[in-house]
């Protein structure tokens, strides 16, 4: 078990302690729930009373948060961001440099100082394993590829010939890059495969969730930008153009030949059509249906994706419909009561 002063972690997240410094925390909680031997963070001042109630080993607090004599706070510039660095110091190393002896590697692969590789992980020919990267149990190395250094290859994650990984990437078990993309042509009486001869190429700093898949381009390449991180379940077609530090929640799916540029969130089941651009720091609403360009900056939501504000309007119009339909109703009564009393005057003065 991991465990350390509070002086040391304030010192790691470069916070200034008010309090007892030699304190042992063995691990984090929330606010509400941490015990004497946990550290927990408040947001914000509005939360002193919540702080005064808890029985936290220490708090985490911004600068501008009250004097407390008898609790021990570590004061940063952001709550949130310090806590957070204080998570990190309770990773626990999961590095496990060497080869296992049910490992599969083709004698040509180049391996770095420092990588792992796991129980019935393969690695086929041409392949390079950048130093202190980990290769977990039964992933696939396909022939060529290059994995950067300090890289996470998930349990049964498996990447296909030819891709190129940049460096601290991180692939969460069950992750497919560069299968081929969905392309296919009618020819006389079936659909013909496309044959799929581009490849992946992901840059430093890109986390991939559970499940998730990356298709190879048709020709050229698939681009997934610097920085970017990816929920489970999402899946990205072939020639798309990712941008930098993108971020994509699950099930967002996107098709073939679609940019997105920096910046750009999808929130969850968004889907993306084919041969879009997408502009820097777009964001899309849960479940929004993008059928067109979107320019950059802006916010929109809906089937098909619209500006928010306008969505909400519409909703808002749409939560009136009951009652307009009973003033609609009321309404055609009174013009038929209308048209029967002046068809009953024109029949008693007719000659």
């Amino acid at each position: 078990m991991m465990a350390y002063r509070l002086d040391q972690i304030a010192q790691g997240i470069g916070a200034v302690l008010e309090g007892d410094g030699e304190l042992l925390v063995e691990g984090m909680a929330p606010l509400e729930d941490a015990g004497p031997r946990q550290l927990a963070y408040a947001q914000s001042a509005d939360l002193r009373d919540e702080v005064v109630g808890c029985a936290a080993a220490g708090v985490i607090v911004g600068r501008d948060f009250p004097l407390l004599d008898d609790h021990n706070l570590l004061r940063v510039a952001d709550a949130k961001a310090g806590f957070v660095r204080a998570m990190e110091m309770f990773v626990p190393d999961r590095a496990q440099p060497g080869i296992h002896p049910s490992a599969v590697i083709a004698a040509d692969v180049e391996i770095g100082e420092g990588v792992g590789i796991g129980p019935c992980a393969v690695i086929e020919a041409g392949a390079r394993i950048g130093s202190g990267s980990q290769i977990r149990a039964g992933a696939y190395i396909g022939a060529g590829v290059w994995v950067g250094s300090a890289c996470d290859i998930g349990v049964n994650a498996v990447l296909l010939d030819g891709i190129r990984l940049g460096d601290c990437c991180i692939l969460h078990p069950g992750v497919v890059i560069g299968a081929d993309g969905y392309g296919f042509h009618w020819m006389d009486d079936h659909h013909h495969k496309i044959p799929q001869l581009g490849g992946v190429v992901i840059e430093d700093d890109v986390e991939i969730g559970a499940n998730s898949c990356i298709d190879r381009a048709t020709l050229g390449e698939t681009r997934i930008g610097r920085g970017s991180k990816f929920d489970n379940l999402v899946q990205v077609g072939h020639n798309n153009r990712i941008g930098q530090h993108v971020l994509l929640v699950s099930q967002v799916g996107i098709a073939g030949s679609s940019e997105l540029g920096n910046g750009v969130v999808a929130g969850g089941q968004v889907g993306i059509a084919d041969h879009l651009k997408i502009g820097d720091g777009v964001q899309i609403g849960a479940q929004g249906g993008v059928i067109g360009d979107l320019a950059a900056g802006g916010k929109v939501w809906g089937t098909p994706a619209r500006p928010i504000a306008r969505v909400l309007r519409e909703q808002a119009a749409a939560g009136r419909l009951p009652e307009v339909l009973k003033v609609i109703r009321r309404q055609e009564r009174e013009l038929q009561a209308l048209r029967d009393r002046m068809a009953a005057l024109e029949t008693r003065d007719s000659p």
